[in-house]
Order: structure tokens, then sequence, then C-alpha cells
């Protein structure tokens, strides 16, 4: 593009994303064209505590602090120089989950994170009090399951946020979240694109009784939208970030954002009738809706876009996890032949023997759930592959039905969305590990949910990319420039990535596939009962 990174950097023009995702911390550095020039990652897990999954604060800052070291170790590698100023930065992290402070500041429980499904009560409550599905991850759902538990320090909350809204306030004093972040702890009110007015009403009349020093308002971070300031790095944040004493204070910081918000970015999919679905160890989609759904459904999460549009959102907490274990036993099985196998190649073969397989798995069917799956009504999971005896039993149908079941939950959800409430629909987007072997993961997709599929060749760089470039719309935008032009017109023009249509006679199969699925189902209820 004619961009001199070098010159970027020296001249503090580059632009910092850091996203904090369930298994690695990231840290993208882009160039004035938008395009990645440096990176640095921290691999981290998170730890069952006392029956909580949580992450330290501890781990949480060494972690980040070790991903900027890295970051900048890659920027004295390849071109020399060293990282002192920058023209942005932007957080991310997972989404929802609970972090409630003191007056002090201080953490008054251990964080508790998305994966935790300990909320149920509240989520039901919730969500008939609101008319409004409020999922068990939501951070009110935290908030709202501890005042059920009456737990003692709910009436000491000063504040309380999401992962990314507290390393944003750390680095600069301020209680904000942008608003697709804000979507998933509160309902938002897309018209304000502010928490839902009505909604917190409610909620501070349903907890009256009892007598908290704070109304809902008062504990709440400033909701803000794409392209807004957030503040800018401390001089306390600047040491807290580089703990080498280069990087200088003062650089401005975009509205914090979640892991959905900033996939929404890195896959060109903000605009209305767009949508991307994200495939690994679970799998997402986000669908950017025209209008407002017709009723609740438990199914579907609403939350929006950082610029504040609905999507609906289908979430689903198993994907790949089965597949990756049936192709890991293949490579026992060659290694036990003596052969030395390369994993790329295996996936590869694997997933594209799938392609020769009948359009309906041959009658064979299979539950990738390791975990429990809401979805579909499952609170714990068993994998399971299941065949009758007239079934075609051959690799290419084995692979196939593994493929299929990975997006089993997810067309379960998005059939609802796309038959029930008719959502238009032009293209979806996928990215993630299910994508990498070309052409496969997309045909079944576009197969799943009969539209149209793309995949950019920028879609592994992920959702630290993602903040990157919401940090850089903020300083970059033309005058009235929206987020989706912004992206079309400096980020992805000229890039289409390879799009696949639905083939109708595997559209056919994965509908006779997906019947076969829902009519299984107390095979694996059957199956959680029995094997303990």
């Amino acid at each position: 593009m004619g961009f001199d990174a070098k010159a970027t950097i020296e001249n503090g023009k580059a632009v910092l994303g850091i996203e904090f995702g369930s298994t690695r911390i990231k840290a993208v550095l882009i160039g004035e064209d938008n395009a990645p020039i440096a990176a640095g990652s921290h691999d981290w897990e998170n730890s069952l505590v006392d029956g909580i999954w949580t992450y330290s604060l501890e781990d949480i800052w060494t972690g980040l602090q070790d991903s900027y070291t890295r970051m900048t170790e890659d920027v004295k590698a390849q071109y020399g120089v060293a990282v002192t100023k920058l023209a942005a930065i932007g957080f991310s992290a997972m989404m929802h989950g609970y972090m409630a402070f003191d007056e002090k500041g201080e953490l008054l429980v251990p964080f508790r994170t998305w994966r935790n499904t300990m909320t149920e009560e509240a989520s039901e409550k919730l969500t008939e009090v609101l008319d409004f599905h409020i999922p068990q991850r939501w951070s009110i759902a935290h908030l709202y399951q501890a005042i059920l538990k009456d737990e003692p320090h709910v009436g000491s909350v000063k504040f309380f946020t999401t992962l990314a809204g507290y390393i944003h306030w750390q680095l600069t004093g301020e209680k904000v979240l942008g608003v697709g972040e804000a979507s998933g702890m509160f309902p938002i009110d897309s018209n304000t694109d502010n928490f839902d007015a009505g909604m917190i009403e409610k909620f501070d009349a349903l907890v009256a009784d009892k007598n908290y020093p704070w109304k809902l308002n008062d504990i709440l971070p400033k909701v803000l939208v794409a392209g807004d300031a957030a503040g800018t790095l401390s001089l306390e944040g600047a040491k807290k970030l580089d703990v080498s004493g280069a990087l200088e204070a003062g650089i401005p910081l975009c509205p914090p954002e979640g892991d959905a918000g900033t996939g929404m970015a890195a896959t060109n999919s903000v605009a209305q009738r767009t949508g991307n679905v994200s495939a690994g160890t679970s799998v997402f989609a986000m669908v950017v809706l025209e209008k407002a759904l017709s009723k609740v459904h438990p199914e579907i999460d609403m939350v929006t876009t950082p610029s504040g549009h609905p999507v609906a959102m289908v979430h689903c907490n198993n994907c790949t996890s089965d597949l990756n274990a049936w192709v890991n036993i293949f490579k026992e099985f060659a290694e036990a032949f003596g052969l030395d196998v390369d994993m790329n190649k295996l996936f590869g073969t694997l997933y594209n023997k799938a392609l020769e397989g009948d359009a309906d798995c041959g009658g064979l069917l299979a539950y990738n759930y390791f975990s429990g799956e809401h979805v579909t009504n499952f609170e714990e999971g068993r994998p399971l592959f299941v065949r009758t005896p007239e079934s075609k039993f051959n690799l290419a149908n084995f692979m196939r039905v593994h493929l299929f079941t990975s997006l089993g939950a997810l067309k379960t959800g998005l059939d609802i969305l796309l038959k029930e409430e008719n959502v238009q629909v032009d293209q979806i987007f996928g990215h993630g590990g299910l994508f990498k072997t070309k052409g496969v993961g997309q045909s079944i997709l576009a197969a799943a949910i009969d539209a149209p599929v793309s995949v950019m060749e920028t879609a592994g760089e992920g959702g630290a990319w993602g903040i990157a470039l919401l940090a850089s719309y903020m300083i970059n935008k033309g005058d009235g420039e929206t987020l989706d032009t912004f992206l079309i017109d400096k980020v992805f023009k000229g890039q289409t990535g390879t799009k696949m249509e639905p083939d109708a006679k595997d559209v056919a199969g994965f509908d006779e596939f997906i019947g076969r699925y829902k009519a299984g189902f107390p095979i694996e209820r059957a199956a959680i009962d029995s094997l303990r």
C-alpha cells in the first residue's frame, strides 16, 4: 500500500488493539492502511475456584503486559525501533461476566466469567420481568443472582463492569463501555444507544425491598458508541501497560468493546442484512437486523453492533472440540503405523473427505456436546456417535456428520431467525478454525443457513485486529462517516474474499440431518442420565 511501517511507528502513527480471549491475549499493531504490522500474544487459562470459573487480577495484568511486551519485541525484530507513542489504543475482551468494585476500587468477589452457569434462576426471573431474553452469562444476571442469594458484597457495590471495561478504567480512569459490550451487561435501547431506561426502572422496583444504597444507574458504566472519544492513557496506565516505561501517556482510547463487536469489525459485518459466524471451540452467529424481532426467543440474544444497531445472536457452547478429538484418533492411528503426521494435511484430507459423503450423512447421527447446550436445552453434554445397522457408515459420511453436528445447535437457533422471523441476510462472513480448510466448513455453513458464505483472507487476524480498527475509526473517520462505510472504503476495499453459494442438494441434506438431530434428543438425554 506504500506505507512505511517503520516510519509509522517512529512517528507515533500506529494504532494498537489488544483483546483478551478465553485462552489467549493478543496485541495487534496496525499501520496507516489499517493492516497489521506487528503482533504479540500471551496464552492463559481460566481456573475453577470454589465452583466458579475465574481469572485472577494478577493473571490479567501479567497477561496484558506480556502480550504488549511481545508486540514491542516483534516491532524491534522487524523494524529495529522502539514503541514510544501511538495514535490510538483499543481494548476488548470476551463479553459478559461480572466484576464488582467497592468505593475504594477494590474487587469485591473474584471475577465471574461468561462460562459460569450458576445464574439460571436470575436469568429466568429477569427475562420474565423485563420481557427481554436475559442469558445466564450477562452481567445483570450475575448481579441479580448475587441479590437472590443475599451475597453480603452486593450492598457495597459502587461500580460493576466487564473485563474490557475494567482494563479500560484502570488505564484511563474512565468508567465507560462501548455499546456492543454494554449490550451484554444490560439491554440497550437502540433509539438512545443507552441502557434501556424503562427496564432499569423495572429492575430497581424488583430489588427495592432490599434497600441497597445504590440504584442500578449509579453502578453501571457510561455507554459510548464507535467513534466516541473514551479518554486517554494516564501516566499510571502507561506504566501498567508497558513495564519498560518507554510508552508515553496521553494516547486516546476508543470505547472498550466485546469480542462479538470486534468480530463484526474484523469481518466487515456491521451493516444491516450482513452477519458473521465465528466457529472454533464454541460457535456464535450474529445477524444485523433491519427491525426488531416479533417476540422474545430464549435461544436468541439481542445485542448491538459497536455503532448501536440491533443484532440477533445465537451463541452455542460446543463446536469443534469433538471434531478435533476424532481427528486426533486418526492421528494416533497413523502414528501407530509409524507415519509422521502433518496436522494441517490431516485436517485438510479428512475435511475434504466429508465433501464426498451423502448429502444427509448417510443416516448417521452425532452430538458434539462436551458441555451443556442451552439452545437445545441440555444442562450437561455427552459427545455421541449413533447409527442404525442400515446407515451408510464410511469415512466420508463419518467426517460429514461430525462437521454437520458442529453447526447443529447453531442451525437450530438460526432457523428461528431465518424461517420463523423471516430475517433477510444478504451475506454471512465465516471466521475461526472451522474455516481454515478451504471450502469445506464454508460449504457446510452455506448449506446450514441456505445463504452465501464468504471467508476473508484476513479473517484469521481476529478480534485484536477488530478493536484496532475501531480505535483507527475513532481518529481517522471522515465527517459523518459511519463505521460500515469506513470499513468498506478504508479497510476492506477490493477485498471480497471467497464467496460460496449454498448447494440445493446440501441444503436439503442438512435439513434432513437436522430432523434426525432433533428426533434423537432423547438419546442425548439418556446418555446424560445414564453415563456418569
